[in-house]
């Protein structure tokens, strides 16, 4: 059975229903078990959440996708989800594992006066459209557990004036270590970062070198990112830990190399290069080339006579 039109969750209620679970004891927070949730005898479904979804679950026996992009589980163990991003679960129907774990909901109103209201959306994980799940070491995950642990300690006791805040205070705890973790995985997953480097240069090649650069200009970030089959945030976290810069920027210093073996080894002006490497005005491309070289084109060709 497969659902074509997603199934959209806009309360965490809605979602304990679905899941056969009790009714959670915060309308707006719930951290459940997963090994308490029904199984779904289906082979594929397609779901969005009106709210924040965090989890850390083993022994899966599906297959997550954002859109036509799956979710590499390969290593991870922790995955984040934002309010109304579409996913959709392929299941293994001879999968004979049980999971294991928990997922912790939020929803935004939650958060409503807070300055985590304004912050959470700027960790990058959660807005990845295509995405890596978290790898945890064995001390990691007993932390990020034990972070779970006090939210949950505080979600089931008598609720109070201070019970936001403590619950707050252990959300932004849980991400900012979770942020620490994605930065450090970044690193050492160096093989496989390096081949997104490898595939993503010879993209590059491949338009710089073709007509399109003076049809079409330079690629989008999300042009580039869609060609590598990732999101155009993950394209820029991973080139700004590998490289020190944005995919934006990576994408300007190849033009600007490119301007500079034609400015150095041909008779063409300026105003010709800037037509050939997309720009319709060759003052915005001398513009560009004096911020990133800080010398004219001209100076630029002077220095090599």
């Amino acid at each position: 059975m497969s659902n074509i039109h997603p199934r959209r969750f806009k309360t965490i209620t809605e979602f304990h229903e679905f899941r056969e679970l009790p009714r959670p004891e915060h309308p707006l927070i719930s951290i459940i078990n997963v090994e308490l949730m029904n199984d779904l005898r289906v082979e594929e479904l397609h779901l969005i959440k009106d709210f924040y979804s965090i989890a850390l679950k083993r022994n899966l026996n599906y297959k997550l996708k954002y859109g036509q992009n799956a979710y590499d589980f390969d290593e991870g163990v922790m995955f984040f989800m934002a309010p109304g991003q579409p996913f959709k679960l392929i299941f293994d129907k001879h999968a004979q594992i049980k999971q294991s774990g928990w997922m912790l909901l939020i929803h935004p109103d939650f958060l409503w006066n807070t300055s985590l209201a304004k912050t959470i959306r700027q960790y990058e994980y959660f807005s990845y459209a295509a995405n890596e799940a978290l790898f945890l070491s064995e001390k990691e995950e007993t932390m990020m557990n034990g972070i779970v642990q006090n939210m949950k300690q505080e979600y089931h006791s008598n609720i109070d004036q201070f019970s936001q805040k403590v619950i707050i205070a252990q959300l932004e705890l849980l991400l900012t270590y979770a942020d620490r973790f994605y930065q450090r995985q970044f690193i050492t997953r160096k093989i496989a970062n390096h081949e997104i480097l490898e595939r993503l240069e010879k993209v590059l090649d491949s338009y710089f070198n073709s007509s399109a650069l003076t049809e079409k200009g330079l690629p989008t970030v999300a042009q580039v990112a869609g060609e590598l089959n990732i999101s155009p945030n993950y394209l820029s976290s991973l080139l700004k830990v590998l490289t020190g810069q944005n995919t934006q920027q990576h994408l300007h210093g190849k033009l600007i190399e490119i301007a500079k073996q034609k400015l150095a080894g041909t008779d063409l002006s300026v105003s010709e290069i800037a037509f050939a490497l997309g720009f319709e005005h060759s003052q915005s491309f001398s513009k560009l080339f004096k911020n990133k070289t800080e010398q004219s084109p001209l100076e630029f060709r002077q220095s090599f006579k």
